[in-house]
């Protein structure tokens, strides 16, 4: 060992001196010597990486002092890196100079001197051909702009097979890269992710398992490629983004984040534009792993909290279960995971019954399909120990994910030509006001139960005026109804507008008058929008209150620009 170590050294200060040389002089015969040297000069970085990998990076320093000069004239000299093993090498040597942890900024500085030259390795070549290069290019035949990225494609593919033999050959150390070796790649990596050619090792990395008891990736790897990812400067599998996610769940709050943002940010009411923003974030993709999806979920549920219910917030649930579910489908038609790994707290036969509403489920069984959620729902709230809200709400909150049930409730009521279903109405009252107590609940289906009366008798007279209609969602009592009965009462007059025969013509009239404040008027376009994308999804032939919905939603947008 002594013997090797004496020759490394002699051998060492022979190479200081000719990169010197090789540095100082640009002639062909510099050139010529350089090319005939460089097969040894390999193996010499070879056994100049076996000694380093063995050293921390305060120790290399000692031992090698002038190392940085012998690796950066190695770096800049184009014909030694113009070969795609010469950069392998370099870079394996440059990772042994990465301290993890700098203590002073003695060490960050040469930390991030060497992240320079590694970057000037992968991507120099690729933007600033050098003229020497470009001859030597020709001379072999190719085009610069054919070879040169050639060589950083050929690095990363190289760098990217390592990576996957390291992670077959699991624990077997005589072949496997030390996980110091993975950790300062991932970090001299941070620079470089946006580079497209970088991408296949991004990925590498990313879905890269050892068998170490901790993360051994960088922290500020998985933050730059998160970000890089959010502001769409790179494109990852889906697979490598769930690695991404699982792996540091920062990024992944942040990606939640985002995408709240960009809903918050987006026009109000509008489902379409929503579901873009959803599916383009890639969390309803990602959320098929059940962990990811909890978590998103668990940051609805604070949103939705938050927000005390906000019609937004419960509309961007439901759009991105929506898109989940398809997301889940496409990927497994039988379900990989059960659909309690996804909602824990609900009732798994629940959550399979409320799940078929994104399946064909034909029109003539919605009806008793909703009986039958409703009947489910009705046994698991009441089962609950009085002044309890928390089993309450879970099935409440299982059940807004999918509220096309609400909607599709309040449609089949006012079809109803005898007596309104009491499954019916108790589903609309618990909708709207979940952790009413049971008689607080009744008190409420009583009401809607009225209103739905007038209606029905208003829709069979002969003349029929907007302040009919108004009326007959009014109180006409000398107490004001509570608000679940009230927001039910609207709704069942916005379905009878686009529903009924006689409500299609006093529509714009009655509208006028109940959109007579903001938070009533984006309400209705609320409503609005939501039943046009619920139909169109479901495949729903109305010709005339399709029409009618679009109009009616166009000129209340125009009312609204113009009130701003």
């Amino acid at each position: 060992m002594a013997q090797d170590s004496g020759d490394l050294c002699s051998d060492y200060q022979f190479w200081m001196w000719k990169l010197s040389v090789w540095d100082q002089a640009s002639t062909l015969e510099t050139q010529q010597d350089t090319c005939l040297h460089l097969p040894q000069f390999q193996e010499f970085l070879k056994k100049m990486y076996e000694a380093l990998k063995e050293m921390d990076s305060n120790t290399v320093i000692e031992r090698f002092p002038t190392i940085g000069q012998l690796l950066g004239k190695s770096c800049w000299n184009p014909f030694i890196l113009a070969y795609d093993e010469s950069q392998k090498i370099l870079m394996c040597c440059l990772c042994c100079l990465i301290n993890k942890q700098p203590q002073n900024s003695g060490e960050s500085k040469l930390n991030s001197w060497v992240q320079g030259l590694m970057s000037h390795i992968l991507s120099a070549f690729r933007f600033d051909v050098k003229e020497e290069v470009g001859l030597f290019a020709q001379g072999l035949g190719y085009a610069p702009v054919d070879y040169c990225p050639g060589l950083l494609k050929n690095m990363v593919l190289s760098l990217v097979s390592e990576l996957r033999e390291n992670h077959l050959n699991g624990f077997n150390t005589q072949r496997r890269m030390a996980p110091e070796r993975i950790t300062s790649l991932s970090r001299v990596c941070v620079p470089l992710i946006t580079l497209a050619d970088v991408e296949p090792l991004v990925e590498a990395l990313l879905t890269y398992h050892g068998h170490e008891p901790k993360e051994i990736l960088w922290p500020e790897f998985f933050e730059a490629v998160n970000e890089a990812f959010l502001q769409k400067k790179i494109s990852l599998r889906t697979s490598a983004i769930v690695c991404l996610w699982l792996r540091h769940l920062p990024s992944l709050e942040k990606a939640t984040l985002h995408l709240f943002e960009k809903l918050i940010s987006s026009e109000r009411n509008c489902l379409r534009r929503m579901e873009c923003f959803i599916k383009d974030s890639s969390l309803p993709q990602a959320s098929c792993h059940p962990a990811i999806f909890r978590i998103v979920d668990e940051m609805f549920r604070y949103a939705l909290l938050e927000t005390d219910g906000a019609p937004e917030v419960l509309a961007a649930i439901q759009v991105f279960t929506q898109c989940f579910v398809e997301a889940l489908e496409k990927e497994n038609k039988q379900l990989k995971f059960a659909l309690k790994t996804y909602f824990p707290y609900a009732s798994p036969s629940l959550a399979v019954v409320l799940l078929q509403y994104t399946k064909d489920l034909l029109p003539g069984r919605w009806l008793q399909a909703l009986k039958h959620v409703s009947k489910l729902l009705r046994e698991i709230v009441e089962d609950q120990t009085p002044g309890s809200c928390e089993g309450p709400f879970e099935s409440w909150f299982l059940f807004v994910h999918f509220g096309g049930w609400a909607d599709m409730a309040a449609e089949q009521l006012l079809m109803s030509e005898a007596e309104p279903p009491a499954a019916l109405l108790w589903l609309l009252a618990f909708y709207y006001s979940p952790c009413d107590g049971s008689q607080q609940r009744a008190q409420t289906m009583v009401e809607v139960k009225a209103v739905l009366s007038h209606l029905l008798k208003l829709s069979r007279s002969a003349t029929l005026s907007a302040t009919d209609l108004l009326a007959a969602v009014g109180d006409g009592r000398d107490t004001d109804p509570r608000p679940p009965a009230q927001q039910l009462s609207r709704r069942l007059l916005l379905t009878f507008l686009l529903q009924a025969r006689g409500g299609h013509t006093m529509a714009r009239d009655a509208i006028t008058l109940m959109a007579h404040t903001e938070e009533t008027t984006h309400e209705i376009i609320g409503f609005l929008d939501r039943t046009l994308y619920r139909w169109d999804r479901l495949g729903i032939e109305a010709p005339g209150s399709k029409e009618l919905a679009r109009q009616l939603l166009k000129e209340l947008h125009t009312q609204v620009q113009q009130g701003t």
